[in-house]
């Protein structure tokens, strides 16, 4: 049994979530699910960014104090979680106690070492991005991923020395110590260092920060700039700063951290948060996967650009599992993957209603016409493609491969609905039939079992089917089935 450590990041509360959030919870649980099953204790981390000047803004707006509206929010982006049966085991906010004593004491780790000081600056900072960008990267003098103007900014803050890092981030990522996944996104951070990098601004004055956010140690003029203290949520989150006997064992002396994150945040978390770690002595994470975005028409999905998709309006047309089939499958989780409701239903019904979903409603509708209540288990005509399948996940999803992972389903069903047809055993009778509904249940178990890292109320639906759970599956337990039917798991959509 091994540890694993795995997190999602923690979003902005300035609004509702997107389908985006909904993609990383649901990739992230899959990964939490899939170690468990294999038998490893698993820490899994995600929370919410409560201390950025872009929820300050939007609190402005709504007329809200600013500690109630990111309460609010923050509650909202834990129910989706949980409406997407996350199997979350905290959910840190950074603005609890917790976080901000870790936050604080990475700070002065990193003070500690020489790599805090303080100067006057003068750039272009992009509220959206929470970051100081430069003129030269600006598209018509916009900020390229939000499409608006940055701000102009001159004040004395404390810096951060990133530059001094470079050599050491290079070697980590070159070497695979830090594995980025996939492998154009360690190029892309590797061009990024090699172009050289600069020390970073890593406070606001009180005055900018509108007097929100985490104290800088010792100079209670500053607030720490949003990003120094929100990625320290993944060490504080096991105790750093509070507990040193869990974070030692959840972190210091763990080989297995996984990051999951999308890419317009891979910077931050390949770049700034591995230099801040060495910095303050702190261990590495092991990989970072980086994920792309779902897009509309071309574009990034996100709150600042007001094309959104509510996951949690999707859920409830068309359920859970239908939502989480969708991250998974419906786009390859390297790239950029458009949205629409027509791609959505088409995925819906052919993969659900009329595969999984038709699949058990057959074999326990024939059982039921056929007086047979119980049958035999047996792997004999399916155990090389139900072999298969666990091999292909388990290679799948050690490289995030999610939509070739779930994808064995779909194959493991065809072959069940091949075998219906082939053995007709809507015709056969007593013995012969039972055998071959024996052989169809087994199939259906296994497709239970399998499907439950990624599904997991339709699977724990289909194995009830049988008078069984996921852990009476799990502990080997065979012998007679009761086979029951239900409703359809997935009605057709017209």
């Amino acid at each position: 049994m091994q540890k694993f450590f795995i997190s999602t990041t923690i979003p902005y509360v300035n609004g509702d979530a997107h389908i985006g959030h909904a993609q990383e919870f649901v990739e992230a649980d899959v990964i939490a699910r899939y170690r468990r099953a294999q038998g490893d204790e698993v820490f899994f981390l995600t929370g919410t960014d409560e201390n950025s000047l872009k929820n300050v803004q939007a609190a402005e707006k709504a007329g809200v104090p600013v500690g109630e509206f990111v309460r609010e929010y923050a509650k909202r982006f834990r129910d989706l979680a949980d409406h997407l049966h996350i199997s979350y085991d905290d959910f840190i906010r950074t603005t609890e106690e917790r976080h901000i004593r870790g936050a604080q004491k990475l700070w002065q780790a990193c003070d500690t070492r020489g790599d805090i000081y303080t100067k006057k600056y003068r750039g272009f900072y992009c509220v959206g991005c929470e970051l100081f960008v430069l003129e030269k990267d600006l598209e018509n003098g916009l900020c390229p991923e939000h499409k608006t103007e940055p701000e102009v900014v001159e004040e004395k803050n404390y810096f951060f020395r990133l530059s001094q890092y470079a050599k050491d981030l290079e070697r980590l990522i070159v070497s695979g110590e830090l594995k980025i996944i996939p492998e154009k996104r360690a190029h892309e951070m590797l061009s990024f260092i090699r172009e050289g990098l600069e020390d970073f601004s890593i406070s606001r004055s009180n005055e900018r920060a509108k007097n929100w956010g985490v104290s800088v140690p010792g100079d209670p003029s500053q607030k720490m700039y949003v990003w120094f203290d929100a990625l320290s949520n993944y060490i504080n989150a096991v105790s750093y700063g509070n507990n040193e006997k869990q974070f030692e064992e959840w972190w210091q002396e763990n080989p297995n951290i996984v990051h999951i994150l999308g890419k317009g945040v891979a910077r931050f978390h390949a770049i700034y948060w591995p230099a801040m770690l060495l910095s303050a002595g702190i261990r590495l994470p092991r990989e970072e996967f980086i994920h792309g975005y779902f897009t509309i028409d071309g574009q990034k999905m996100s709150k600042s650009l007001g094309n959104v998709v509510n996951p949690a309006d999707l859920v409830k047309k068309y359920g859970t599992d239908a939502v989480r089939y969708f991250l998974l499958r419906g786009i390859s989780a390297y790239e950029d993957g458009d949205f629409s409701t027509a791609r959505f239903e088409e995925l819906y019904n052919a993969d659900l209603a009329n595969g999984i979903g038709n699949f058990v409603q057959r074999l326990t509708t024939l059982a039921e016409k056929a007086g047979i209540t119980n049958a035999d288990l047996s792997e004999e005509v399916f155990g090389s493609e139900i072999s298969r399948a666990k091999d292909r996940i388990q290679e799948t999803l050690l490289r995030y491969e999610f939509h070739e992972a779930i994808g064995v389903i779909p194959s493991l069903v065809a072959a069940g609905d091949r075998y219906v047809n082939e053995t007709k055993v809507w015709e056969l009778e007593g013995t012969e039939q039972k055998k071959v509904l024996g052989n169809l249940a087994s199939l259906a178990l296994n497709i239970g079992n399998l499907l439950y890292i990624f599904l997991p109320e339709t699977a724990e639906e289909i194995l009830r089917r049988f008078g069984l759970t996921i852990a009476e599956v799990r502990s080997g337990k065979g012998g007679k089935l009761v086979i029951k039917k239900g409703k359809p798991l997935f009605e057709r959509l017209v």
